[in-house]
């Protein structure tokens, strides 16, 4: 059990990160914490969900990523946010930004995104891909807004709508999500290389997410414990919040501590009709009851 006044300090070393362009030595972190090193380094991580390293690292890439946004020079951001040279940004950039920040800033400059669209029970589904993997799969009413909100994600990449014979990635989603929702009995594809920009507690987070089963649910409290967080459920709902991937990262399995579902980036409603559907199809003899139901989905 932590000692009385962990948190607290904590708070400080989190705010003392926060506050430093470089990060101050794990050993004066832990003299303001009063804590040993390795002490300070399993309880930041414990209540943060990352370490006081991988928390700076994210902190500079979301004040990178702003500036860039603003735009700011790619020079002027990266120094600005308090990284001591291009070549720093550019280790991480793939993973942190899904681009270099050079495309980052310019609104995808230079990307090249193939996107398909495709009416699905749970309404009209966008799913893209740049060269490097899948980076988008969305939810809506009608394809239109789908198709505006790519462009304000990515306002200056090449775009470009695929429709008959789709590449072979776009197919492979489709495939998957359509077996998933039983309106198709064909194989489950395997899912192409994914292209997201993503912080290492978010992918912590999103995998984590991909091994909920079908039919079942984590509270956002549930999931922080599993991941060995157990005060970071505010940041577990904010890593759900930014999940790109509808349906091939389940966030629609985490509910609120009540169970009642709680919101959803692609409608509460949606969220609700997807995990009775999943619940059903997850009881004894629900296999036959799909396949019926995808026969007669197909006439």
């Amino acid at each position: 059990m932590p000692r009385p006044g962990t948190d607290l300090a904590l708070e400080q070393v989190r705010a003392r990160i926060e506050q430093c362009d470089t990060l101050p030595t794990l050993a004066s972190l832990a003299a303001l914490a009063e804590l040993s090193p390795s002490h300070l380094q399993r309880a930041f991580r414990r209540r943060y969900g990352v370490s006081p390293a991988e928390y700076h690292r994210a902190r500079r890439f979301d004040q990178l990523r702003h500036a860039l946004r603003q735009g700011s020079a790619v020079t002027d951001a990266v120094y600005a946010s308090g990284f001591g040279s291009g070549s720093r940004v550019y280790e991480h950039s793939d993973r942190l930004l899904g681009m270099t920040p050079a495309s980052y800033r310019a609104g995808g400059a230079g990307a090249s995104i193939r996107y398909t669209i495709t009416a699905t029970p749970l309404g009209q589904l966008l799913v893209a891909a740049t060269t490097r993997g899948l980076c988008t799969v969305s939810l809506g009413e009608d394809g239109a807004t789908l198709e505006s909100q790519l462009a304000q994600e990515f306002p200056r990449a090449a775009r470009e709508r695929v429709d008959v014979g789709r590449e072979e990635w776009l197919d492979a989603v489709v495939g998957r999500i359509a077996h998933e929702l039983g309106w198709s009995e064909a194989e489950a594809p395997a899912l192409p290389p994914i292209d997201i920009a993503a912080t290492a507690f978010q992918w912590r987070v999103w995998q984590a997410l991909t091994r909920i089963p079908e039919g079942s649910t984590r509270s956002y409290g549930a999931l922080a414990a599993e991941l060995g967080v157990p005060k970071a459920a505010r940041a577990i709902g904010r890593a759900c919040g930014s999940n790109r991937l509808a349906l091939i990262v389940p966030c629609h399995r985490v509910v609120r501590e009540d169970g009642s579902p709680g919101g959803w980036r692609w409608g509460v409603e949606r969220k609700v009709q997807l995990l009775a559907r999943e619940q059903a199809a997850s009881r004894p003899g629900a296999a036959g009851s799909a396949s019926r139901a995808a026969r007669r989905a197909r006439g």
